[in-house]
C-alpha cells in the first residue's frame, strides 16, 4: 500500500476562513497542506472539511495524523 509523500515535519499553523476546504492527503501538493489536485497521479482522495467559525488551526502536513486534517503531533516521532 503507497503511503503519502511527507509535505513538512510541522504543521501549519494558520487561520481558516469559514467554509469548506480540502487537506491534501497524498502529501504532492504545491500547497502542502491544501488540495491543489495532485492527487490525481496517486490513490490518495483530498478530505473535505468544513470549518463552522473562522478560526486558527494547525493542520497537519506529515499526513500521518490520526485526527485529520488537524495535526495531532505526529510529525516529532518521525
Amino acid at each position: 500500500m503507497e503511503k503519502p509523500k511527507i509535505a513538512a515535519d510541522h504543521p501549519n499553523v494558520s487561520e481558516l476562513a469559514l467554509g469548506t476546504h480540502y487537506w491534501c492527503a497524498c502529501g504532492h501538493s504545491a500547497n502542502g497542506s491544501f488540495c491543489d489536485g495532485s492527487h490525481k497521479t496517486t490513490p490518495f482522495t483530498p478530505l473535505k472539511f468544513e470549518m463552522t467559525e473562522t478560526k486558527t488551526v494547525a493542520i497537519c502536513q506529515c499526513k500521518q495524523t490520526k485526527n485529520p486534517p488537524y495535526c495531532d503531533g505526529s510529525h516529532k516521532t518521525l
